[in-house]
Parts: structure tokens; C-alpha cells; sequence
């Protein structure tokens, strides 16, 4: 008998001792859960830990903003160059270039007398060019011989035509005619090919002349940078491909900048450079440190999950709710840290381009642009920690799901009007020419931008297309910001109250909410559940607001 009492008072003793295990348990993921989920400046007034990650990213703001303007500064000036290289060349090249192209050509031309003049003035003033350019650019070479002018015909193999008789014989085989002319030796070309320029303009379906230019930008002195070579592309189009009796003239430029191979400056530039070359390397330092931390947390949240699902499953027989989970992933950091491997990128894209062993500034400045777009975005983060400012992240997460619901319907309608007025009203108005025109265009009307306009360059060609345009108009602008666009709008509007509501009675609260204000009691409603699959944050806006102290936030 007093063998079972010892063993009861054992078991008794065993028990007592796993319950006190499992409730210190219990309390030590509390008190980590409450710390995880405190904002900064709790977590420094509850441990006195310094907020690094706060600090890492004011500072990453700074320097990354930084970063940014002295790159935009410098990439103006390689853009304004280019543009104005090709605006000096159009008007040296293209006869009667008036300074503003028509449409997407540069001139045109009507008789033939015309066509012969732009063609050989390209001739002309190429073999002028050093006296004529007043700017530093010269005839480019390769391998110490100059890259020679190409010019090239494409026509159709044989052919015969008579209007008036309406009778024509056309092989639709296209041969293409190409010919090197040396620029030294351009004063006796046209003597030496003149079977070449005998075109007959029925077969001709477009002249071609290429040629390449070398430039070196001097500007960038200015700003303390060594200057870049420039490769000048320069492609000049006589078009016939419509046979209408109008030739077009298109001109193609591009240039590609490279170092220097001789180069000689004095001054600051070089030392410059390797200032700007050591700051963008405490750039990549900083984003490195910010993308370390945020993983840190990642991993933190990863593992408190999991204590937390195997603590609520032993002690209370449940599984967390998808509400709750959610709340454990963080998209805040992962948008750090995808701004931070893209700030990187950039930075060292930048460091490459300094030192002249990349060009791709358009690939840079995306890079760059985008991860300051996603560093600022992430202020709104703590934003948030202040009950008043947070409505807008709360009315934006109850919104979206409604709105991209919405837009993927109202975008059917958007996509039907897009192809009926590119097939319809394409040939009759530029704006409708392509389908991503129509698009920007109607965009344009659902904002109320260049209505009248729009109105107005239909011209009256055909009754019926010029009737179907007004209906088709009135019905897209009716319908789209009579009753679309209000819908839009009702929707945030509704989600916005919603969040106001519950800031003012209170938000439903989680399973993990409730297991951190020690409430046992966990009926996981389908009210909670809804709520927090639509619009909440852990603790900022789910309690009353009683003032604008500084809540917690995860």
C-alpha cells in the first residue's frame, strides 16, 4: 500500500514539475513574441538593444538618395549629348530638315529631282564634315583606316509597270545593291558609279546610306569626370516601300561611348572619381549590412512560428490559423531586400561605368531608380508604427484584393475597346495607329487628358467611320468614368471606413493575439479569419486608439 502512494506522489510530482516546464515554456515564447513584434523604440526601452536596423536604413536612405542624384546629374549630360549630336547631324545630313520631325520621318520628298538632291547632299556634306561641324567629331577608323560610307538600294529584280493601261509585270524577288565609298575619295564618286544612282523609282523600295562618326565629350569635365569617346551609328533611309509618290526620309542614330585609348587631363577628375568610386562602396557595405539584417529577422519570424505552431498544438490541440501565420511573414523585409540587391547591382554597374569598362547607363539608372523607389516605399513601414498614419497602409491591404479583382474584369472592357479602335479608327487617326498608342490614349480619356483633341482630329473622310468614332467615344468615356472609375473609388472608399470602424470599437482578434494577452479561449471565427486575410497588421490597429503614442507594429 505505501509503495502505491509513493509511486502516485511521484507521478504527481513528475507531472507538476512537465506543467511548470510547459508554462515556463509558454511565458518564454511570450515574452519573445511580445519582443519580436515591439517597434524600435519599445525594444530599446525593453532590453536597451540599439535599433540597428532602423539606424542601417536612415542611413541607407541618405546615401542611396545621394547616390542617385550624382548619377542622374551625370546621366543628364550623356543624354542631353546624345541628343544634341543627333539634332546637329540631322541638320548637316538632311536636306531641308526644319528642326521638328513630321510624324515618325524626318522629311519627305515628291519628285525625283528632290530625291537626287537629299541623296547626294548626304554625299556632300559628309566629304565636308571637318569643315563643317562645329563640334569635336571626325570620321571613324578602324585599325588605323578609315570605316568607309556604305550606301545600299534594295529593288525589285525586273519589272514594268503602265498605269494607263493598268498593266504591270513585277518579279517580287528583292536584290539589294551595296557600295563602299572611302571618304578621302569622294570627289570623283559619283563620275565612277553612276549607273549605280540610275533608279527606276517603280522597283525601288528604299535607299540606305551608313556611316560612323567618332565624338568625345568634353562636357563631363565640368562635373570633374574624365571625358568619354563616342561611336556615332548615323543611318539615313530614303523609303518607297508604299509606292504612294512620297519618299520618306528616316534618320537612325545611336552612339556608344568607350574609354579613351590616348588621353591626357590635369586637374581634380581622376581624384574625384576615386572619391565617388569609395563612396559607392560603402554603399554595397550599407545595403549588405541592411540585407543581412532583415534576413536575420526572416529567419527569427521562421523559427518563432514554429514555436509557436508546436506550443499551440501540445497545449491546446489546434493548428495556427493562416491569419496568424501570415503575421510571422514580413513583407516589408523582403522588399528591403530586394531594394538592397538591386541597390548592389546598381552600385557596382556605377563603379564599372566610372571607371570606364561599362556603358549601360540605361541598365544602371533602372537598377538605381528602382531600389531608391523601394527604399522610400519602405519609410512608409515606420510610418506605421503611429496609429494615424497606418490607415493608409490598413485601407491599401483591405483594398487590393477587391481592386485587382475589379481591374481584371473592368480590363476585358478596357481590352475590347483597345482592339476595336485600333481596327476601326487606326488608319484615320495617329492616336490609334498601333495598339499600344490606343491604349495610352484611352488611358489618357479615363483621365480626362486631350478629350476635345481627340474629338477633333477625326476628319470627316467617311460618314460611317466618322459617326462609329462618336459612339465609340461617348460609350468608352461614359462607361469608364461614369461608372467604372466610381466604382473604383467606392471600393477604397468602403475599405477605408471599415478600417476607421474598427479603429474606433475594435478590431477581432487572432488566436495569437488573444495567446499574447493570456486569454485561453481561442474560437477561431471566421470573422477573425477574414480580417486577417484582408488588412491587419499584429497590434497597431487592433486595439482602440486611446492616443498617438508610438503602437506596436510587426
Amino acid at each position: 500500500m505505501d509503495f502505491f502512494v509513493k509511486f502516485n506522489e511521484g507521478t504527481e510530482s513528475v507531472r507538476t514539475t512537465i506543467t511548470h516546464d510547459m508554462e515556463n515554456e509558454e511565458e518564454i515564447l511570450k515574452a519573445d513574441l511580445k519582443y519580436y513584434f515591439m517597434n524600435p523604440c519599445d525594444k530599446y526601452r525593453a532590453r536597451r538593444q540599439l535599433p540597428w536596423k532602423l539606424g542601417v536604413q536612415i542611413l541607407k536612405i541618405v546615401m542611396i538618395t545621394t547616390q542617385l542624384v550624382l548619377f542622374g546629374l551625370n546621366n543628364q549630360l550623356v543624354v542631353s549629348y546624345k541628343e544634341e549630336n543627333a539634332m546637329a547631324f540631322k541638320n548637316l545630313f538632311v536636306k531641308g530638315y526644319s528642326g521638328i520631325d513630321e510624324d515618325d520621318y524626318s522629311v519627305a520628298v515628291y519628285s525625283q529631282q528632290d530625291f537626287y538632291d537629299s541623296l547626294f547632299y548626304v554625299f556632300d556634306k559628309y566629304s565636308q564634315l571637318k569643315n563643317l561641324s562645329v563640334g569635336p567629331v571626325s570620321y571613324a577608323e578602324d585599325n588605323s583606316k578609315l570605316v568607309p560610307l556604305v550606301i545600299c538600294k534594295e529593288q525589285y529584280k525586273r519589272g514594268s509597270m503602265e498605269p494607263s493601261d493598268e498593266s504591270y509585270d513585277i518579279d517580287a524577288q528583292i536584290e539589294t545593291v551595296c557600295l563602299s565609298l572611302d571618304p578621302t575619295s569622294l570627289d570623283n564618286w559619283k563620275s565612277n558609279n553612276e549607273s549605280f544612282f540610275v533608279l527606276d523609282f517603280y522597283r525601288l523600295i528604299d535607299v540606305k546610306i551608313s556611316f560612323q562618326l567618332k565624338g568625345i565629350n568634353l562636357q563631363t569635365v565640368r562635373s570633374l569626370e574624365m571625358p568619354d569617346c563616342y561611336t556615332f551609328f548615323v543611318t539615313i533611309t530614303f523609303d518607297n516601300h508604299s509606292h504612294s509618290g512620297k519618299i520618306k526620309i528616316y534618320f537612325d542614330f545611336d552612339a556608344i561611348s568607350s574609354a579613351c585609348k590616348n588621353w591626357k587631363i590635369s586637374g581634380i577628375a581622376q581624384k574625384n572619381t576615386h572619391y565617388l568610386l569609395v563612396f559607392d562602396g560603402f554603399v554595397i557595405l550599407v545595403c549588405l549590412t541592411s540585407a543581412v539584417l532583415c534576413t536575420r529577422s526572416i529567419v527569427l519570424a521562421v523559427k518563432l512560428l514554429q514555436r509557436f505552431s508546436i506550443l499551440f498544438h501540445v497545449n491546446y490541440k489546434r493548428k495556427v490559423c493562416k491569419a496568424d501565420q501570415k503575421e510571422f511573414f514580413n513583407g516589408w523585409y523582403i522588399l528591403v531586400i530586394i531594394s538592397d540587391i538591386m541597390a548592389i547591382v546598381g552600385s557596382i554597374l556605377k563603379m564599372e561605368i566610372q571607371s570606364k569598362n561599362l556603358t549601360s547607363y540605361d541598365v544602371c539608372s533602372i537598377f538605381l531608380g528602382t531600389s531608391t523607389l523601394m527604399v522610400w516605399v519602405g519609410v512608409i513601414r515606420y510610418l506605421g508604427y503611429f496609429q494615424k498614419y497606418n490607415v493608409l497602409i490598413l485601407t491599401m491591404k483591405a483594398a487590393f484584393p477587391k481592386v485587382l479583382r475589379f481591374c481584371c474584369c473592368a480590363g476585358m472592357i478596357y481590352l475590347g475597346y483597345t482592339f476595336c479602335g485600333w481596327i476601326v479608327l487606326g488608319p484615320y487617326h495617329e492616336k490609334f495607329e498601333s495598339l499600344s498608342r490606343v491604349a495610352e490614349c484611352l488611358f489618357s480619356l479615363v483621365n480626362g487628358d486631350d478629350m476635345f483633341t481627340t474629338f477633333a482630329q477625326f476628319q470627316e473622310k467617311t460618314m460611317l467611320v466618322w459617326v462609329f468614332s462618336r459612339v465609340y467615344l461617348y460609350s468608352f468615356i461614359s462607361l469608364f468614368i461614369y461608372m467604372v472609375l466610381s466604382l473604383f473609388i467606392a471600393l477604397i472608399t468602403d475599405a477605408y471606413e471599415t478600417i476607421k470602424n474598427y479603429q474606433k470599437t475594435g478590431f477581432p482578434m487572432t488566436d495569437l493575439q488573444k495567446f499574447l494577452n493570456e486569454h485561453n479561449d481561442f474560437p477561431c471565427s471566421e470573422d477573425s479569419m477574414e480580417m486577417g486575410r484582408d488588412c491587419l497588421s499584429l497590434f497597431c490597429c487592433r486595439r482602440p486608439p486611446k492616443d498617438d503614442d508610438i503602437l506596436l507594429i510587426s
